[in-house]
């Protein structure tokens, strides 16, 4: 049985923070003149927009007068995003080349695809500093909505339109770091596996509900043997 394996990125494939949240605080100074308290605020598991909104909000802003600067928030991060991973590209995380690249000569056994808070461009910038945008043909992302739960839908849609196979929730995988991207592919009834990678630890991804929980992703056989199991 064919398998769709969802990933997220930051925490999960690739190092948090750097460059990318360099440039989210440069944008939001130039677009709406705060950055809000973004060194109390959790990023964890959020989409862009949901950060943005949240950060906003707590300076004082109305949230018409949010909708109408992100856009110009969005076109300031990624020019920033792209000029600052030059000089930094993003970090992978323990065995997501060689995970990808395994799971990349088995097409006919699992999808890949991605679900991430990241607005679409702002992941592909990221992927593409390390060379791993190509292994994603499709995916679903924080431009697509604001709400977590909504991206396991939006991807199994996105998913059976490129490859023309109906991928049933127990044939999907959902890999996250966070407890929101266990809770978002249980609203879809998909399979989860977390790994610690990020900013929680194995005992809080395991009473998150995921079905699985790893250190990392180091171990390519064993990650393997979940999403074909």
């Amino acid at each position: 049985m064919r398998r769709l394996a969802l990933f997220d990125i930051d925490g999960t494939l690739l190092a948090t923070g750097g460059p990318a949240k360099g440039a989210f605080r440069v944008a939001m100074m130039e677009t709406f003149g705060t950055v809000g308290d973004i060194e109390i605020v959790s990023f964890a598991g959020k989409t862009d927009p949901q950060i943005a909104r949240e950060l906003l909000r707590g300076a004082g802003l109305e949230d018409a007068t949010i909708d109408e600067g992100l856009p110009d928030l969005w076109r300031s991060y990624l020019r920033h995003l792209e000029m600052a991973l030059v000089e930094r590209p993003m970090r992978t995380l323990p065995g997501v080349v060689e995970l990808l690249a395994e799971v990349g000569r088995r097409p006919a056994e699992i999808s890949l695809g991605l679900l991430t808070g990241n607005i679409q461009p702002g992941a592909v910038l990221k992927l593409r500093s390390v060379g791993l945008d190509a292994y994603f043909a499709t995916g679903s992302f924080g431009s697509d909505s604001e709400v977590r739960e909504d991206l396991a839908a939006i991807a199994m849609r996105r998913a059976r339109e490129t490859w023309g196979v109906t991928f049933a929730s127990r044939d999907v995988y959902v890999i996250g770091d966070t407890p929101r991207d266990v809770a978002c592919g249980r609203q879809e009834g998909t399979r989860t596996l977390a790994v610690a990678s990020g900013h929680f630890g194995v005992h809080e991804l395991e009473a998150a509900g995921a079905d699985h929980v790893l250190e990392d992703l180091s171990d390519t056989e064993r990650v393997l043997e979940l999403l074909t199991e």
